[in-house]
C-alpha cells in the first residue's frame, strides 16, 4: 500500500517527514616493685663489750637511711619501658566519608517497546505550523474541562498522535487514557483506543519549539538500523502541559515500527 508522504510539524518539519513518509530506518601498666628495705637489726663490732646502758647509734639503724626523702633508691624510678603504652583510638564512626549519590543515568534513546492500546477520550483537530502548540493545548483544555465536569479522572498521561501532515499544517488525535465511558462528548469528540504494537521509545526534554533536535536524532538512528516506520508517530506528555513550563516539558516520542 502506498504511503502518503507526511511533513513534519514546522519547526521539524524536513525532519520527521523521514519518519512519517519514508519511514527510513542515566595494658595493663606494670606495677613498680619497692626496693627491699635492710634488716631492721644491728650488727655490733666484732670485740665490742656491750654496755647495758649504751643506746645503739642512730647511724646504725638501716631503717632511718631507708626513711630519708633525699636518698632514694636509684630502682625506685620506673623505666620508660615500664610505662604502658596508650591504646591507637578507634576512628569515630562519623569520621567515614558520605555516600556518592547515584549517577543519573541518561533517557531512553531507541528503546524497543510494545505499546498496548488503552481506553481513550479523543478529539481530533488539525493546526497550522505557526499556531502548532497553542492549538494542541487548546485541544487538551477542552477534554480535561469534559472530564473534570463528570467527575472523570484521566488514567494516564496525555498523547498526541500525529496523523497526516503537508506544508501548511498538520491533523492530529488529542487523547487522555479513561478507566470508564464518557458521556455527553463534545463536537469532534469520542471514545476510542490508544495505538498499539511495536515501537521505539526515545525522550525530549525541553520546550515544544525544540523538539527538531529530537526528531533529526530520530531520523538519524531509523536511518543508521535500517528500520522502518509506519505513517504516524505519538507524543506521550510526562509532564503536565497545562501546569509544567513550556522549556520543563518532558516528553516520550513513540515511532510505531513496520
Amino acid at each position: 500500500m502506498e504511503t502518503t508522504e507526511m511533513p513534519l510539524p514546522r519547526a521539524f518539519r524536513p525532519i520527521l517527514a523521514g519518519i512519517i513518509a519514508a519511514a527510513l530506518p542515566i595494658g595493663a601498666a606494670l606495677a613498680q616493685s619497692p626496693a627491699p628495705a635492710a634488716s631492721p637489726t644491728a650488727t655490733p663490732a666484732p670485740g665490742a663489750s656491750p654496755t647495758p646502758a649504751a643506746s645503739p647509734a642512730p647511724a646504725a639503724s638501716p631503717t632511718s637511711q631507708a626513711a630519708s626523702p633525699t636518698a632514694p633508691s636509684p630502682t625506685a624510678s620506673p623505666t620508660p619501658s615500664a610505662s604502658p603504652s596508650p591504646a591507637p583510638a578507634s576512628p569515630p564512626p562519623a569520621a567515614q566519608a558520605p555516600a556518592t549519590p547515584p549517577a543519573k543515568t541518561a533517557d531512553p534513546f531507541g528503546e524497543p517497546v510494545t505499546l498496548e492500546a488503552r481506553k481513550v477520550v479523543t478529539i481530533k483537530g488539525n493546526a497550522n505550523w505557526d499556531a502548532a502548540f497553542d492549538t494542541l493545548m487548546d485541544a487538551f483544555k477542552a477534554l480535561t474541562a469534559l472530564l473534570d465536569k463528570q467527575g472523570v479522572k484521566s488514567a494516564g498521561n496525555a498523547l498526541i498522535v500525529y496523523t497526516s501532515t503537508d506544508d501548511t499544517g498538520f491533523t492530529f488525535m488529542a487523547q487522555i487514557p479513561v478507566s470508564q465511558d464518557v458521556k455527553n462528548l463534545g463536537k469532534n469528540m469520542s471514545m476510542g483506543q490508544s495505538p498499539d504494537g511495536k515501537s521505539l521509545k526515545f525522550v525530549h526534554r525541553g520546550s515544544y519549539d525544540n523538539m527538531d533536535n529530537t526528531y533529526e536524532a530520530i531520523t538519524n538512528h531509523l536511518d543508521e538500523k535500517k528500520l522502518e516506520a509506519k505513517d504516524l508517530f505519538i507524543e506521550e506528555y510526562v509532564t503536565d502541559p497545562l501546569k509544567t513550563a513550556e522549556d520543563k516539558l518532558v516528553i516520550n516520542v513513540y515511532v510505531p515500527l513496520k
